[in-house]
């Protein structure tokens, strides 16, 4: 039997690349976890129990300036010895597809996107961090040039890519020139059951950070008081929220399972106005019976069957603005009764873990014995 190694960034938190780690490693009970860093929070050490068995220097630096790490990252995910191992699964979103593998192994890279933060997104991560002029930021831009450089190079080092969207393979074909199969995340839709009945407010579940454009969904409710608008999350754009939210704004902060998913049984439609990569949140809504209301691209467009299709489960709208949002709000308001909930679960079950689990076997598997007859017809045994 091949020996598998799965690598992932870290373990901070249980978020959307977590859950795909869970699956992965249900496919590969045998497979011994390697990350940077493992550090769970509560609910993440419940829903992940198993440990890594190796992590990286940054383990011993504190948390809480992860982001200024990013320098020291790939120098550190090359530090991880896999060379005991036939197979390496790297779920990555960082550096994780960086780890070093020899000519006798196979690396399969799940990649739920190129690095945002070095690649397309790199200017709006700038400004947010403050880093947009002055020494800090010339030295931020150096760095990732640099990380830039070295993520391109490292994905010579990748043998197949999958990608979690159509959205993320194009990524991957405009940042490395490969191609990637789409093998969309796994959605526990057994956790988010159907509701039928609807209270009368709008959801939203995100990060707070700026490019997931919660702002725009505040702006834009600030101009129709007679609705209401919870928002559940926290991060770095708390406070500046906070400060701009009007009355039917509520900002709830970061809360349990069992309360998001109370809420998103209950809501009216939910909300996403950012570019995500896939959008886990967006499919645990639509199993829930939860319209949704999304800007137009990335992963939204691949969930959402929007109007003009058979039974359609949400609206999308085609410009980051809060009078594209309120179009789009208005249109949904008129015909909501066409949204109905057993369509919107029927479309999340296409995410269901098991079709993940069997399709990232099967391409494992098809490639390792690929891989096992090329290197035996050259006299090198894996």
């Amino acid at each position: 039997m091949p020996r598998v190694a799965v690598v992932h960034e870290w373990l901070l938190d249980f978020a959307g690349s977590e859950r795909v780690l869970r699956e992965i490693l249900e496919a590969f009970p045998e497979a011994d976890l390697f990350t940077l860093i493992d550090r769970p929070d509560p609910e993440l050490r419940a829903a992940l129990p198993r440990r890594a068995k190796a992590t990286s220097f940054l383990q011993r630096l504190p948390r809480r300036w992860l982001r200024y790490y990013v320098p020291l990252m790939p120098l550190a995910i090359e530090q991880l010895d896999l060379s005991g191992y036939n197979i390496v699964i790297s779920s990555s979103h960082a550096v994780a597809k960086g780890v070093i593998t020899g000519p006798g192994q196979l690396h399969v890279s799940y990649v739920h996107t190129p690095m945002r933060f070095a690649w397309d997104l790199q200017h709006e991560y700038l400004r947010a961090a403050g880093f947009e002029r002055g020494l800090r930021g010339w030295a931020a831009r150096l760095a990732l040039h640099r990380l830039r450089q070295w993520d391109v190079r490292t994905a010579n080092g990748v043998d197949v890519f999958l990608a979690n969207s159509q959205h993320v393979a194009r990524r991957i074909r405009k940042a490395y020139r490969r191609e990637a199969e789409v093998l969309y995340p796994p959605v526990d839709v057994a956790a988010f059951p159907l509701a039928e009945h609807k209270d009368d407010f709008y959801l939203t579940v995100s990060r707070l950070e700026a490019y997931k454009r919660v702002d725009l969904l505040a702006e834009a409710f600030a101009r129709r008081p007679d609705r209401r608008l919870v928002i559940i999350g926290d991060g770095p754009e708390m406070r500046r929220l906070r400060a701009r939210a009007p009355a039917n704004v509520e900002l709830r902060g970061r809360l349990s399972s069992d309360e998001v998913r109370s809420h998103m049984q209950r809501a009216r439609a939910f909300l996403f106005a950012g570019i995500e990569d896939f959008g886990i949140v967006m499919a645990e809504a639509q199993a829930c019976g939860t319209p949704l209301i999304a800007f137009g691209e990335g992963g939204a467009a691949e969930i959402v069957r929007a109007d003009g299709a058979p039974r359609p489960t949400g609206v999308l709208f085609a410009e980051q603005t809060a009078d594209a949002l309120l179009e789009a709000l208005a249109r949904y308001e008129a015909q909501a009764q066409r949204y109905a909930p057993d369509a919107c679960r029927e479309n999340a079950l296409r995410f269901e873990p098991a079709r993940f689990r069997r399709r990232l076997l099967e391409v494992v598997r098809a490639n390792w014995q690929r891989a096992s007859h090329e290197l035996s017809q050259k006299g090198v045994h894996p």
